[in-house]
């Protein structure tokens, strides 16, 4: 099977990992994390979550896309949450990562009908401003990002900045979800979620391009906002 990453994409993400890392580790504790995961317990249910995409190969899914799912799937169950968007485009293989995402978490028992995809965002603040006014569109009003602590805390700037604190932060609490990254991966048929004629976005774009995607200056904001009012 052919992949799509090689090692110098595999060495640009690491780098970013280690960036957030180095950048999150020093404010994030696991007591930050509970706090606001009380929070959440002790609020009235949230209409829905917002859960970015991580880029599937083709044969299995990432920890990072596991441990995303399995946190929705989690709110979901306890009843903190009533919908789910999964948020991701075809950015580095050619699957649309919000549809994986949909299948992996309707065979671990999410209602389709309490999904709903958001198949455009290429970047982190693509997936929660495009998700964001997805759900206002849809009469949501109580909304929630839902990843992991790392990926909260980068995109906390930019929601208190470009969506004025309005999506909550809900950080992964990995003490919660231990059992459930253990299990066997769930089987799902992805045959029929393969884009033809993709073009990764490494081709598509230069790298201070996607930079400055990652930044969230790719929004057209003031064109977005005119034609989602």
């Amino acid at each position: 099977m052919k992949t799509y990453f090689s090692w110098k994409k595999i060495l640009i993400g690491l780098s970013v990992l280690l960036i957030g890392f180095i950048v999150t580790t020093c404010s994030i504790t696991k007591k930050n994390i509970k706090s606001q995961y009380q929070k959440v317990l002790n609020g009235d249910p949230l209409d829905v979550i917002i859960v970015p995409g991580i880029p599937f190969e083709g044969k299995t899914w990432h920890q990072v896309m596991k441990m995303r799912v399995y946190w929705s799937v989690h709110l979901f169950e306890l009843g903190l949450t009533k919908n789910i968007i999964y948020s991701g485009s075809s950015v580095y293989s050619p699957y649309v990562e919000a549809e994986v995402m949909k299948r992996y978490a309707v065979e671990l028992g999410i209602p389709e009908e309490k999904i709903i995809l958001e198949p455009n965002a290429e970047h982190s603040t693509e997936n929660v401003f495009y998700s964001y006014h997805l759900a206002k569109k849809l009469g949501f009003e109580n909304i929630a990002l839902a990843t992991d602590p790392f990926q909260s805390k980068l995109m906390k700037k930019f929601i208190r900045k470009k969506l004025k604190k309005k999506v909550k932060l809900i950080p992964i609490d990995f003490d919660l979800i231990h059992e459930q990254m253990t299990l066997p991966d769930p089987q799902i048929d992805t045959a029929d979620l393969h884009v033809q004629n993709f073009v990764s976005i490494t081709d598509r774009e230069s790298w201070w391009k996607r930079f400055m995607g990652t930044l969230g200056n790719n929004i057209d904001y003031d064109s977005f906002e005119k034609v989602n009012k």
